[in-house]
């Protein structure tokens, strides 16, 4: 392998060392249950800023059509895999992420944890139900004790994000800002306002405020293992069973067009070494952007140098372009990465753009769902 004007120190901005993979359209960390918790005790001490995402099949279906909700999810510090369907997805494909991290599970992990005590804010559920959890919560000894709640009810984004609601989360001095609002609204939230928000570690955790309250039971842990969680979740509510239905027949169609087919292509085009041997970097400025000029094969196994070129790149203030025409093929850790790239350089207001591309490249980007970051500039 060979690299030109690429290298440099560890660089500010987006982890680009993530063990990060793209699964249709969507960025997931390999991590297990025990590095998240790390990851959050670290922040708690350190007070670095981490927004963890945990998508599950209905985030994954609603990003489909919803670019907002989607940069929400790849901005985000880590995002980790909720929802058995997606873990299975990932083995199927060969992406090494092997552990379901529910949030409840994440919260449950910390609760247990005794020696290691967080404060956290809960922040929205239905009417009354975070008081109830905030206060059960401290009527028992714990890992997590709370800090304070509030109940917005069912304003607007804008409604919600007042400077007296942020300052009295931030007087709060918590560890952890617990968020329920609704998948969407919750990641919107959160977005808008993470920038002004002093609690170091935030995540929309839905329904863990029911659980902590006692209005909502979690399913056995063999449900929970199983991928049975949602029948028990319709026990429990419901008025669940049409979001379930609806996403079941989207994975039905993702399965179909997307999976399968991937799953079959990388069975019959996995490169060979001296592809990956003649993977290359050239990097050259034109007009107002950075242009990152690839050859060869790119797969997690020689990402090392493209994960410092890409760090670079995100701090030139450039928009990026990816010349991808001589690279032979591409992975999901391939994309993982690049996804990294595109939402570091969204936040500038830059712009990713990769082109042109062969027919072997393009389809991936359309297994991955990664059809946006194509470029669709006229010719």
């Amino acid at each position: 392998m060979s690299t030109e004007t690429c290298g440099g120190p560890d660089l500010p901005g987006v982890d680009f060392d993530r063990d990060v993979y793209c699964l249709l359209g969507l960025p997931f960390d390999a991590v297990k249950m025990s590095e998240v918790t790390q990851i959050v005790y670290s922040a708690a001490i350190l007070h670095d800023a981490c927004f963890i995402s945990t998508p599950n099949l209905n985030f994954l279906i609603g990003c489909r059509s919803d670019d907002a909700f989607r940069e929400s999810v790849i901005n985000s510090n880590l995002s980790i895999a909720d929802g058995m369907p997606l873990v299975w997805i990932a083995r199927f494909l060969g992406i090494p992420i092997r552990e379901r991290i529910a949030g409840s599970g994440l919260f449950e992990t910390l609760r247990n944890n005794k020696s290691r005590p967080l404060s956290v804010y809960f922040f929205g559920g239905p009417e009354g139900a975070a008081e109830i959890a905030c206060r059960r919560l401290n009527a028992e000894t714990s890992g997590v004790h709370c800090a304070g709640f509030y109940s917005p009810g069912f304003g607007s984004v804008d409604d919600m994000s007042s400077d007296a609601i942020i300052a009295a989360i931030n007087a709060s001095k918590a560890d952890f800002l617990l968020v329920s609002l609704g998948a969407k609204k919750g990641q919107a939230w959160i977005e808008r306002n993470r920038a002004r928000i002093a609690v170091p570690v935030i995540s929309h955790l839905g329904a863990v405020v029911n659980f902590v309250a006692g209005t909502l039971k979690r399913a056995p842990v063999w449900m929970q293992h199983g991928g049975l969680e949602w029948l028990w979740r319709i026990k429990e509510e419901p008025g669940l069973w049409r979001r379930y239905l609806g996403d079941g027949m989207a994975l039905i169609r993702l399965l179909w067009t997307r999976v399968i087919p991937h799953y079959l292509f990388i069975h019959r085009h996995h490169p060979a070494q001296a592809e990956l041997d003649a993977a290359a970097i050239v990097i050259r400025q034109a007009a107002g952007e950075t242009v990152i000029v690839l050859r060869g094969a790119w797969t997690r196994k020689n990402l090392g140098p493209l994960r410092q070129c890409f760090a670079m790149a995100s701090i030139t203030g450039r928009n990026v372009q990816i010349d991808l025409q001589q690279v032979s093929y591409i992975d999901a850790a391939f994309l993982g990465v690049l996804l990294l790239l595109h939402g570091q350089l969204m936040q500038q207001g830059r712009r990713l753009s990769c082109t042109p591309l062969n027919r072997r490249v393009r389809k991936v980007f359309e297994f991955g769902c990664c059809e946006f970051l194509l470029d669709r500039r006229p010719a």
